[in-house]
């Protein structure tokens, strides 16, 4: 009953990732142990996740790959760009997320991926300091290196298709700035006039990854594709887009465990959330420009759950506050603190305390893996634009703030959303409502 809509996924696939750091070494090692029989994919739905297709009698359970063609591991090629010149080998062992008996096995292997010099600009991450960037080079001449950064490397690996995505710092906060983000060709004249204060360097990779028929995915909450030129150049080039900011820890635990309490009926007072985390992440996050970035994605997940609109006798006046905070001994072992100040029947209080312990790359690692090959997916299925069915994995999920419409946060709707598109590209009904 497959759709024969969707092409199929023949040849290889090279997924090119910007940064190559705690994430994403983490997600090369991982994929490269699992293709050796030597690991477990786990985290990864595609990998193990099962969806219903049809009712009743013809009611089946399956994997993602039954319904739809999804890209085999073994026909993954990996490329990375980073201000570091540190391979992946070197970057997995400093980044102390994985034991090297982890690591060693697939040595051979990440030693081959060596970063392409990074498009940077020191002002959108003043606390990076590499030497492996693109020195001197305008906006313009930026987008048109990665460009021939992406060809090469497609042909140099024999790959059939690209996917890109940014698994590198939070930059600093770019608002939306109309004159210059507002449509295609105004975008394209600012990065030609090299005006790098509306132009933050992830734009460029955005751009030319888009413009050279890759889907992008925007794995922190960066602005980069969150504006209507970008949405223009996916519209043109017929590519996907997602974004932004890969859902790991606190904001996974906030998406699931405010519909508790929205369906409980119990009313919110405050929700105060604090992280300490150790790695480069923590390290830029502690610049405030850079924090404001962060901020303003993990605030946004609340407030389109618990909606006091809807109910203004339990979810008016709510406090919500997030906080991080650079702690250099926890590394990539991050820790969120939660407390949920809420109130019962006739108004009583009580508390929720939530501690999560958590490996940021552990967990962001399958999301890197299903954000890409569910890209892939959707461009072999000839969706494009904003692909809001990958909201689940993201912190902050794309939405066309220009149209007044808001995105879906509450995880189980997010779920939902995933698996009718799954269902839909299969060639099966898309038969969940979201309530």
């Amino acid at each position: 009953m497959a759709n024969q809509t969707v092409k199929p996924a023949d040849g290889k696939l090279g997924i090119m990732v910007v940064g190559l750091g705690a994430v994403t070494s983490t997600f090369m090692t991982g994929v490269l142990m699992v293709r050796k029989g030597l690991s477990k994919p786990v985290g990864s739905m595609i990998e193990y996740d099962k969806i219903r297709v049809g009712k009743g009698n013809d009611k089946k359970y399956l994997s993602y790959r039954e319904v739809v063609p999804i890209t085999e591991l073994k026909d993954i090629v990996f490329g990375a760009w980073d201000v570091y010149p540190a391979d992946a080998y070197r970057s997995a062992i400093y980044a102390e997320v994985l034991k090297e008996k982890d690591i060693e096995p697939v040595k051979d292997e990440l030693e081959k991926i060596v970063p392409m010099k990074a498009a940077f600009d020191k002002n959108f991450a003043k606390r990076l300091d590499g030497d492996n960037v693109m020195e001197g080079k305008t906006r313009w001449e930026m987008v048109e290196q990665l460009r021939d950064d992406i060809r090469t490397f497609k042909e140099k690996n024999g790959c059939a298709r690209i996917v890109v995505a940014w698994a590198a710092s939070t930059e600093i906060y770019v608002p939306y700035f109309e004159p210059v983000h507002g449509s295609l060709a105004a975008l394209e004249a600012a990065m030609k006039a090299d005006d790098k204060e509306h132009i933050a360097p992830s734009m460029c990779y955005a751009y030319a990854a888009l413009t050279e028929g890759a889907p992008f995915i925007m794995g922190a909450p960066n602005t980069t594709v969150d504006i209507p030129a970008m949405w223009e150049l996916a519209e043109l080039t017929k590519m996907p887009i997602a974004g932004k900011d890969f859902k790991t820890g606190q904001t996974l635990v906030k998406s699931g465990f405010a519909p508790i309490i929205g369906t409980r009926c119990l009313g919110l007072s405050g929700w105060f959330s604090t992280n300490i985390l150790g790695n480069r992440d923590g390290l830029v996050l502690d610049e405030p420009a850079n924090f404001h970035t962060k901020e303003v994605s993990k605030l946004s997940t609340l407030e389109s759950i618990l909606v006091p609109e809807k109910q203004p006798d339990l979810y008016t006046d709510y406090y919500h506050k997030v906080r991080i905070n650079y702690y250099p001994p926890r590394n990539d072992n991050k820790e969120g603190w939660d407390n949920i100040d809420i109130f019962g029947w006739m108004g009583y209080p009580m508390q929720i305390k939530i501690n999560f312990l958590c490996r940021d790359s552990i967990l962001a690692a399958p999301l890197l893996l299903d954000l890409c090959l569910l890209s892939d997916l959707a461009a072999r299925a000839g969706r494009f634009g904003i692909q809001r069915f990958l909201s689940f994995y993201l912190k902050s999920p794309m939405h066309d703030f220009t149209k007044d419409e808001v995105p879906v946060n509450h995880l189980f709707q997010q779920y939902v959303m995933l698996k009718n598109a799954l269902r839909e590209m299969g060639g099966y009904e898309a038969d969940e409502e979201i309530d």
